[in-house]
């Protein structure tokens, strides 16, 4: 039986504007840039200065309380001035660093491939074809659509209609593009390609035979019985191998279509007198204000005796919308700034050992709810600032993330940071024995003498993340 009853509970909910902010607050700077045109071109209400502040009015722009006050009209139709530190969000400071990165224009892959093939002695029909075949390249390089399924779309998409062994030939000439080894169809057939474009050898010839017979076993680089079935010495199967390795398995490794994405780093970290200084690049986000004319809409309102026209409060509820809509931005702009410098100026703070030397072994294991307590923020905003966003350091740039890492206890029971652990074993790797090289049980022992006591799972998990294959795939001759 259905009952009617009354119940209360306490919910938190986020309101709209907290919810924007935090995108604001998630996005890098060069995502910030674009929503900041966007909300100009969207909203009549803000506006661009176009002259630099002074630095006065730097200062006290800087000094301003965050709090979001809601707008009203009375607020805008006061017979004094707005002062300017309420209307104007400067994003940049007078003697910050412009560190804007150059974008240089070039010719994409997919445009030099189109290129070679308008050179190629082709009638229309096979160019057209040829220029399908080119979209479907993957980034590196591969054709991996089946035949079958390219010529139902040459035939429902393009109305073309041809067959496999046409499209075996124009591939073909695909082929013999630069860079060598596009438009293969697996690894084996992309080795083979540049294989046959190198100059005859003894070194080369046993190469083809490798690749073209021998491929299990070399990509388990079972390295015994290749040495059996060739017949041939060690000396001759390394030359060979070398041969291969000297090969490109990506031959278009940036892709034909894919997007070269130039970093542009959201904060600038530099050392001036043995001191750590911190600076947020905002360089080219503009400076807005809110556009007085709306102003001077609503003081028209306000003395004119059309007070009970429809249409004119109709307008004037719009004006008063965009200035709400503008005041909050420009607020939500000055929030994001100082939400940013906060947290990572307390990252900076709490790895101020590494930032003054760059060694990564100064690094102290740190996780989001360190930096949460440290400013206190929730650890979804600290999340959003380490996702997205980017450093300018002395020792390179890098994402905010990559500073943050878990603890582990050393044999004196301190804790010590995963990445110092990931450190020591790249130098095992490197400096092993490549003809035995070391498996995950003996990486673990000799972590173990050195101080750190992990799992042979955990050496596992370390190496897999650093993208280092296991120790029968680092088998050299």
């Amino acid at each position: 039986m259905l009952k009617q009853s009354l119940n209360q509970k306490l919910a938190q909910k986020l309101s709209p504007q907290q919810i924007k902010l935090m995108k604001l607050i998630q996005l890098p700077t060069i995502e910030l840039e674009q929503k900041v045109k966007d909300e100009l071109e969207e909203n009549p209400a803000i506006e661009e200065v176009t002259e630099r502040s002074s630095d006065a009015e730097y200062d006290e722009i800087k000094g301003q309380d965050s709090d979001s006050q809601d707008i009203n009209v009375d607020e805008y139709l006061s017979d004094d001035e707005i002062p300017r530190y309420r209307t104007v969000a400067n994003n940049i400071s007078p003697d910050q660093e412009d560190k804007s990165v150059p974008i240089a224009m070039g010719v994409s892959m997919l445009e030099t491939l189109e290129r070679q093939l308008a050179l190629r002695d082709l009638d229309d029909h096979q160019y057209k074809i040829g220029l399908f075949l080119i979209g479907c390249l993957n980034d590196d390089g591969y054709i991996r659509r089946d035949f079958s399924a390219i010529l139902d779309d040459l035939a429902f998409s393009q109305n073309i209609s041809t067959t496999e062994i046409e499209l075996l030939d124009v591939l073909k000439i695909i082929q013999d593009f630069d860079p060598v080894g596009i438009g293969a169809r697996d690894l084996q057939e992309c080795l083979k390609i540049q294989l046959d474009k190198k100059q005859l050898s003894v070194s080369v010839d046993l190469a083809k035979e490798i690749v073209s017979n021998h491929f299990n076993e070399l990509t388990k680089k079972h390295y015994s019985k290749l040495l059996s079935r060739l017949a041939v010495s060690e000396e001759v199967l390394k030359d060979s191998l070398d041969e291969i390795s000297k090969l490109n398995p990506k031959p278009c490794a940036f892709g034909s279509s894919k997007v070269v994405q130039h970093i542009i780093p959201d904060f600038v970290i530099s050392i001036i007198d043995g001191q750590l200084d911190l600076v947020m690049n905002t360089g080219m986000i503009p400076e807005l204000r809110i556009n007085s004319s709306f102003k001077d809409l609503l003081q028209g309102y306000k003395e004119s005796n059309h007070s009970e026209d429809k249409e004119q409060k109709a307008a004037v509820l719009f004006v008063k919308q965009k200035l709400d809509s503008a005041k909050w931005f420009i607020d939500a702009i000055k929030q994001r700034h100082r939400t940013l410098m906060l947290t990572m100026n307390a990252i900076m703070n709490f790895q101020e050992a590494y930032f003054l030397t760059g060694d990564e072994k100064l690094l102290k294991p740190m996780i989001l709810k360190d930096v949460a307590e440290i400013v206190a923020m929730d650890i979804s905003t600290v999340s959003r600032v380490a996702n997205s966003k980017y450093v300018d350091t002395p020792y390179g740039t890098f994402l905010v993330k990559h500073f943050f890492s878990e603890s582990l206890k050393n044999i004196k029971g301190e804790d010590v940071s995963t990445k110092e652990i990931k450190m020591i074993l790249d130098e095992l790797i490197k400096n092993e024995n490549k003809t035995n090289p070391l498996t995950d049980t003996k990486l673990m022992d000799l972590l173990k003498k050195r101080g750190y006591p992990i799992a042979r799972r955990t050496v596992a998990k370390y190496r897999e993340q650093m993208s280092i294959p296991v120790a029968r795939l680092r088998k050299e001759i």
